[in-house]
């Protein structure tokens, strides 16, 4: 057997059967065997269309299978890989004697055998799974590409895959904000980008709340009342205002600093020697750096934000001034000029991140400017190694948003033998499902696996 073939999953096997492309004994063509109906009435063109003899289908194809309510633990119900014909009956537990974590854990592994978009959610659960456990020690060490202090087996299980994280703005307007919270509070990604709706949001909830409304709420009456719509979500007026009174002083402040920073890098500039290369670099803002600075300002733990700039965790949003802080800027721009926010550092910074990577893995809710920004990152280093993505978008259109993983891969942006795993799905309905089964599931054994280990050896 060559390595190639050592590589494919029973899964993969099955398929490549049932698709005969991989199976010489199975004869080329129609897989369904044409026979004539033993009822004479019947047209026999009619007989072949419709009572046509079909194959067996290949050993270990996973049946269709869901939850069965009537079994309360998971002992008491076939696992999904059962292909018994006449599973073993129910047990007469009632699902309410079985405490609800572990009814929750056990619908999310029947999901695999659902079908659907659950199986896929079951995929990407695993692709999850995958990226947080990986080390370096579980590929050998290759002489050709690696250096020689990567090759003893105690450096190489010190090495994990590096995280990107993306969520469109509207991941941080709903109640999914928490979760993205708990996930930077206990630095369980590493890369962080989002839209500048991701930014602003995230902090104009540490002074006001966001309400529940309707989707069908007028726009007329809303506009007159001062009040946002987003989707089934209200956001008043003054929670701008409120944000914009706590980030005006600090846009002025910034400035500031930016200008006492260039008259320092003048002057030692000017004092250097002629002929001197090593000459200071100068400071300047990038989105990255503000985000930080907004995170340390804010101060409230409620804050994706707070945590990331506490946690040193990275959050890039290369259109941060597509909103609120664009406003801001605006307007600050009339009355002092100058203020300069570099996006071409930001770029080297995220594309080192991914090409200083031994694997990353990459996790992209929603479409748009995230989703290419974090993909074409990764096509730095050819490739994620694994990838899992949320969103609702369709590829017909040829839009990047809607763009399938395998279209990914034609780009370089995911490995070639990657297993990418798309969800068309609300993400709110799914990510909070998928979370309860990785990055919330056994916390502490996973910092105490992960303790003292980095990303990336030079």
């Amino acid at each position: 057997m060559t390595e190639k073939e050592a590589t494919i999953t029973e899964e993969e096997r099955s398929l490549s059967e049932i698709l005969n492309t991989n199976n010489p004994s199975v004869p080329a063509g129609n897989l369904v065997q044409y026979t004539t109906s033993s009822n004479s009435h019947i047209p026999s063109v009619s007989a072949s269309a419709v009572l046509g003899e079909s194959y067996s289908m290949p050993e270990g194809t996973p049946i269709v299978r869901g939850y069965d309510f009537s079994s309360s633990l998971p002992s008491s119900r076939p696992s999904s890989d059962d292909n018994d014909k006449n599973p073993s009956p129910p047990s007469s537990e009632s699902p309410s004697s079985c405490p609800d974590r572990i009814l929750l854990d056990d619908i999310l592994q029947s999901y695999s055998t659902m079908g659907f978009q659950a199986s896929n959610v079951a995929l990407a659960i695993e692709q999850i799974k995958a990226m947080r456990k990986w080390r370096l020690s579980d590929v050998p060490h290759q002489p050709n590409f690696e250096d020689e202090s990567l090759k003893p087996l105690s450096v190489r299980e010190t090495i994990r895959a590096r995280i990107f994280f993306s969520y469109t703005s509207n991941q941080i307007s709903c109640g999914q904000r928490e979760i993205i919270r708990y996930l930077v509070q206990n630095k369980m990604v590493d890369v962080i980008v989002t839209t500048a709706g991701g930014i602003e949001e995230d902090l104009m909830k540490c002074f006001e709340h966001t309400y529940m409304g309707d989707f069908k709420l007028p726009g007329k009456e809303l506009r007159k009342k001062g009040i946002n719509r987003i989707g089934n979500l209200l956001v008043p007026n003054k929670n701008y205002c409120k944000f914009e009174d706590w980030m005006t002083p600090l846009i002025e402040k910034m400035h500031d600093e930016q200008d006492e920073a260039h008259k320092k890098w003048a002057k030692e500039v000017a004092s250097a020697q002629e002929g001197e290369t090593d000459l200071p670099e100068r400071f300047v803002w990038t989105p990255s750096k503000v985000i930080e600075r907004l995170g340390i300002e804010i101060n409230d733990e409620s804050s994706v934000l707070y945590w990331a700039a506490k946690n040193k965790i990275p959050v890039f949003c290369p259109a941060l001034t597509d909103g609120s802080v664009g406003d801001m800027l605006y307007f600050h721009s009339y009355k002092r000029r100058g203020f300069i926010l570099d996006i071409n550092e930001d770029i080297r910074r995220i594309n080192d991140l991914a090409v200083q990577s031994h694997a990353t893995g990459q996790i992209i809710i929603g479409g748009g400017l995230v989703k290419h920004h974090t993909c074409n990152a990764n096509l730095m280093r050819n490739g994620a190694n694994y990838s899992v993505y949320i969103n609702t978008g369709q590829e017909f259109d040829g839009s990047d948003s809607g763009a399938s993983p395998d279209e990914a891969i034609s780009w370089g942006k995911i490995r070639i033998d990657a297993k990418p795993v798309k969800v068309s799905c609300d993400a709110t309905i799914v990510w909070p499902l998928i979370v309860s089964q990785t990055f919330a599931k056994d916390v502490e054994q996973w910092k105490e696996s992960s303790k003292d280990t980095v990303c990336w050896i030079k």
